[in-house]
């Protein structure tokens, strides 16, 4: 049975309210402990990201120009959201960036939403696979942990989330720059020094914004 947003939403912050007192919850997926082990965010930060992400989907479901004939992707990552994907008009991807900048908890919005009709089923599938095989190579290189980036493709282009070092960012990016059909990569990391690469660093990580065409 398909749950309506705002159930989901519930269900969700529920689960958060509980993971306060143990290690694990279920929210619209399962955060286990080896999960949270391989992410820098904390249990409670990768739940809090994916209520903002039902939260904006919630939203986007009740104005029509944010829900019909325009492909949203929303994409939250330690209160850091990304919007990929279509809409028809510049007023419609204005709007989905103002709406999403008023929800609590978000920090920041990259609004990479492209002004086009919505993109193809064939086109979408062909993004999974990319996702599915840069993060098949990531997993697979020696000395990298792919639980550290978050993979999300769009019409060809790779953006790349994530709390990381410098060093992690440019293999990160070098894995994925040699990955078949991959046009374009986005950095949309959070940096952090080698000493601070672990789960109770404590000061904010640095930001930074860099596009990378191949």
């Amino acid at each position: 049975m398909e749950l309506e947003p705002r159930t989901m939403v519930a269900i969700l912050l529920a689960g958060s309210t509980l993971l306060q007192g143990c290690g694990a919850v279920v929210a619209t997926g399962v955060v286990t402990g080896a999960a949270v082990a391989h992410d820098r965010r904390t249990a409670g930060t990768i739940v809090d990201d994916q209520s903002i992400e039902i939260k904006v989907q919630t939203v986007f479901y009740d104005e029509p120009d944010l829900s019909e004939g325009v492909h949203i992707n929303v994409t939250s990552y330690n209160g850091i959201v990304l919007l990929s994907g279509e809409t028809p008009t510049e007023a419609q991807r204005r709007r989905a960036e103002e709406r999403v900048a008023g929800i609590e908890g978000v920090r920041l919005v990259h609004n990479e939403l492209t002004i086009a009709a919505p993109s193809s089923a064939m086109t979408r599938s062909s993004d999974s696979l990319i996702t599915a095989k840069v993060k098949t190579k990531m997993l697979g290189d020696e000395g990298f942990d792919a639980g550290w980036v978050k993979v999300v493709t769009e019409n060809g282009t790779v953006y790349l989330m994530g709390i990381v070092t410098r060093d992690e960012a440019d293999r990160a990016t070098e894995i994925t720059r040699s990955t078949g059909g991959v046009q374009r990569v986005v950095r949309l990391f959070e940096y952090i020094t080698p000493k601070e690469a672990n789960p109770q660093a404590d000061q904010p990580p640095e930001h930074e914004t860099r596009s990378d065409p191949l």
